[in-house]
């Protein structure tokens, strides 16, 4: 399946090079599209949306007249293909597709900035299953993307963990791809195979309430042993050196979404709710937003290196970043990430 995908990156990676760098392509854009998968972790880039955040930054820095294009996608994959062969601009998803794609196109994508670093949940209705060492090789685990999503790699690591370090791909083989409202609806289907999803909120919190026999098998924070960035706003180099302003303008749209949650959290998610469509009602997204970790908006990035010093040492990475900042632009380098 490694392979497989190593075959689509390097497909689009040619299509995207033989589309690419033109004189007119290499001027400054003022129609930048940018994509996100479902999920209230990519909150900012909702209250970016609709405030028009980047259009303001990038007028305050001199580019007039930018208008944005939002594109969701189910899982971080199609996203990574769409960037690659030029239908998008800027990705906003997790740190798995970030280090494959910088590593496969030999650091021509890189990190603006991270949003979000809540934690991720592996739960299931199975009674049987209570701990990572409980799962049969017949037990379905959802995960956005097989093998290179930020779940699937932290599944690993854990595995790594548990059985020891050569066995981290014991559970790769129980892992299918489902988007996050997928693989809600099929914990929520007591008919459905996939009875375990390793989600994200507020997802984990759907599921905990409304599916019988719902509950947590492990979380991110445990395994990672502290927060892990799960979206960042990522881009080409030709893109994001042809555009600095745009560039810039992203981080400070970011941080100026992430203040918002901050200090007026009632309107964030309301405008959460607006753009998304989320049924989930206001207050009830409140209370998750007070649960533990679930106000880790941060624009440094969290937790990467060790998952980079995984994938270089199972073999996915080819190269070993020596610091975060190897993965992410000069905009981002006086934060202090890790």
């Amino acid at each position: 399946m490694i392979k497989h995908l190593r075959s689509r990156l390097a497909a689009a990676l040619i299509a995207a090079t033989a589309l690419s760098v033109s004189a007119a392509h290499a001027q400054q854009k003022s129609e930048i599209s940018l994509s996100r998968q479902p999920g209230i972790f990519y909150m900012p880039s909702h209250i970016m949306e609709k405030q028009k955040l980047i259009e303001k930054h990038a007028a305050a820095l001199g580019v007039p007249d930018v208008t944005t294009k939002w594109i969701t996608f189910s899982g971080g994959g199609a996203q990574t293909d769409a960037l690659l062969a030029g239908g998008v601009d800027i990705l906003n998803t997790g740190t798995g597709n970030l280090l494959l794609l910088w590593d496969r196109t030999r650091g021509g994508v890189k990190g603006i900035v991270a949003t979000s670093a809540q934690p991720m949940t592996l739960i299931s209705r199975d009674p049987n299953i209570k701990s990572i060492r409980d799962f049969g090789p017949s037990d379905k685990i959802a995960v956005p993307t097989v093998k290179i999503s930020t779940q699937a790699i932290v599944l690993q690591i854990a595995a790594s963990e548990a059985f020891g370090a050569d066995q981290w791909a014991k559970l790769d083989v129980n892992t299918v791809q489902l988007g996050h409202p997928d693989a809600y609806a099929a914990l929520a289907n007591p008919k459905h195979e996939v009875h375990n999803h390793f989600s994200i909120p507020p997802f984990t919190f759907l599921e905990l309430k409304n599916v019988p026999g719902a509950h947590v098998v492990l979380n991110s924070p445990d395994v990672m042993g502290g927060p892990l960035s799960q979206a960042q706003f990522f881009t080409t180099t030709k893109f994001a050196d042809a555009n600095p302003k745009i560039i810039q303008a992203v981080r400070d749209a970011t941080k100026e979404a992430q203040d918002l949650i901050r200090s007026d959290t009632k309107q964030a998610v309301e405008i959460y709710k607006e753009i998304t469509g989320d049924k989930t009602s206001v207050e009830e997204l409140l209370d998750l937003l007070k649960e533990p970790g679930m106000m880790e908006w941060n624009l440094e990035p969290q937790g990467t290196m060790k998952f980079a010093a995984h994938l270089f040492k199972t073999g996915t990475l080819k190269m070993q970043p020596k610091a975060w900042t190897d993965y992410y632009l000069p905009v981002a380098h006086d934060l202090k990430g890790n």
